[in-house]
């Protein structure tokens, strides 16, 4: 099978009927075999009784329920995971992708490239709660991960699945996948893509998710540079916090022979200690839980969803 298409959906009932007419219309044009998974993350309208209508009528079609919402990163995991094409194209339910732009990923994929990412250039949407934001990330995101991308935010992205198979998606580091494929050796690039405003339904994201952004980012650099020799990064803030104890150290015996204040009663050192090794512990302890939680799902092989019930896949 050449291409899989995977859907996350979440609340997306009036969309759903002409984003599989735009979907399945355009696999019928093309010469290869093609599959598309949809993942029910936990939707409370008539999502799934939709989808598991179009599956008995649509031998593509495949459906994954969850048992509740685990958000858009366990479904893209479910649907990676299931999926059997050569190439992995996830798509947004809400119709703002074009479907229309999959054949041009996948001849950018033909030209040798692992990873091709959308880059929604005209984008429709509001520009303080939506684009500004966005903007600021994907500049912070190319920055720190040194993979230059426009558009991390955009669903509309292409993977070869053998590089899928080398990344295990946790939290909600979907919007990171190019940066970690990269970090297994993936050849990335992006293309511009088509983006529509939404016309039914509403959005499930806002402001908020800036902040998640920015401390998943935290993560993503941690694994990216430091996840095989996380001592480089600790002895550097041991060295910081050793010399800044030096420091400090040395201002309070200035100000004991200089000064005659009691090193007893100055609680500076004491403070700037206490301050510097609370940051440091709390930091550490982030990151050692994010590494205990890896260890903890993939030890037990233990998947991040629970799926209710599946349609149409064998496996």
């Amino acid at each position: 099978m050449k291409l899989t298409i995977v859907v996350p959906v979440y609340n997306e009932e009036e969309n759903l009927p002409e984003l599989c007419r735009q979907v399945f219309s355009l696999l019928d044009r093309q010469p290869f075999a093609a599959e598309v998974i949809f993942i029910d993350d936990g939707s409370r309208d008539g999502s799934f009784a939709f989808l598991r209508a179009v599956a008995g009528q649509e031998a593509r079609a495949r459906v994954i329920r969850f048992a509740r919402n685990y958000g858009q990163t366990a479904a893209m995991a479910a649907g990676f995971a299931a999926a059997q094409g050569e190439v992995v194209v996830p798509l947004d339910a809400d119709l703002q992708n074009n479907p229309g732009d999959i054949p041009r990923l996948l001849a950018k994929i033909n030209e040798g490239y692992d990873v091709v990412s959308g880059w929604r250039q005209a984008r429709q949407d509001r520009f303080l709660s939506r684009r500004l934001p966005s903007l600021l990330a994907n500049r912070l995101i190319s920055a720190i991960t040194h993979v230059r991308l426009h558009d991390y935010g955009c669903t509309l992205k292409a993977y070869r699945r053998e590089v899928l198979d080398k990344i295990n998606l946790y939290g909600e580091l979907h919007r990171f996948v190019p940066a970690l494929a990269f970090q297994v050796g993936a050849r990335v690039t992006e293309i511009p893509v088509d983006h529509r405003p939404r016309l039914a339904g509403t959005s499930k994201y806002g402001i908020d998710r800036t902040l998640r952004v920015i401390l998943d980012l935290v993560t993503v650099k941690f694994l990216l540079k430091y996840a095989t020799r996380p001592l480089q990064l600790f002895g550097k803030w041991a060295f910081g916090a050793g010399l800044l104890s030096l420091l400090t150290f040395a201002l309070t015996l200035w100000m004991k022979f200089a000064e005659g204040l009691s090193m007893n009663r100055n609680p500076l050192l004491i403070l700037s200690a206490l301050l510097l090794f609370s940051a440091v512990q709390f930091v550490a302890l982030g990151l050692l839980g994010e590494l205990v939680t890896r260890t903890y799902h993939e030890v037990q092989d233990k998947p991040i969803y629970t799926i209710r019930e599946t349609i149409n896949l064998d496996r």
